[in-house]
């Protein structure tokens, strides 16, 4: 009986922008199956229970298309700002659920684990995780835009 194949999504959680990446293949090998963002606009015509409703529809039409069988989601850490905290927090909750409800394996990352995995060194900028990320995937550009590039990381951690 052959094996399922194992197909990662990597989440960069935001309510304005939200990176997804979807992988399978192998760590030395990796297929990118389809990346970007969703995105909502911020307004007084677009409360956050409708934006969250929004990325949560959003998000479970990329796992019915996919059915990815694990989850690299990139955990809180210390915001400047109180109340971008509080919105991202909203964001990775909504994500949790649905991967959970889906039956996906979740795992939770630190950006500074992410980029000691990914370029070795946890203080790495923005420029060297982009360029490593093109180099693991053999891209012929950085991908854009960086919550994007920052999800195709994860998910080839989750390989």
């Amino acid at each position: 009986m052959k094996k399922p194949e194992k197909i990662v999504i990597g989440i960069d959680p935001g309510t304005a922008t939200l990176g997804f990446a979807v992988v399978k293949g192998s760590s030395k090998k990796p297929i990118i199956l389809d990346y970007g963002v969703i995105t909502t606009k911020a307004s007084a015509v677009q409360e956050m229970p409708s934006r969250i409703l929004e990325l949560a529809n959003d998000l479970q039409e990329i796992i019915t298309k996919f059915q990815p069988t694990s989850a690299i989601v990139e955990d809180l850490f210390f915001f400047k700002n109180a109340k971008t905290v509080i919105s991202v927090a909203q964001s990775r909750g909504m994500i949790l659920y649905i991967l959970a409800k889906n039956g996906i394996t979740i795992e939770s990352l630190t950006p500074l684990q992410i980029k000691q995995a990914i370029t070795g060194y946890g203080r790495a900028t923005k420029q060297e995780m982009q360029e490593m990320v093109k180099r693991i995937y053999a891209l012929d550009e950085i991908p854009k835009p960086d919550d994007a590039a920052d999800s195709l990381a994860m998910a080839w951690l989750g390989l």
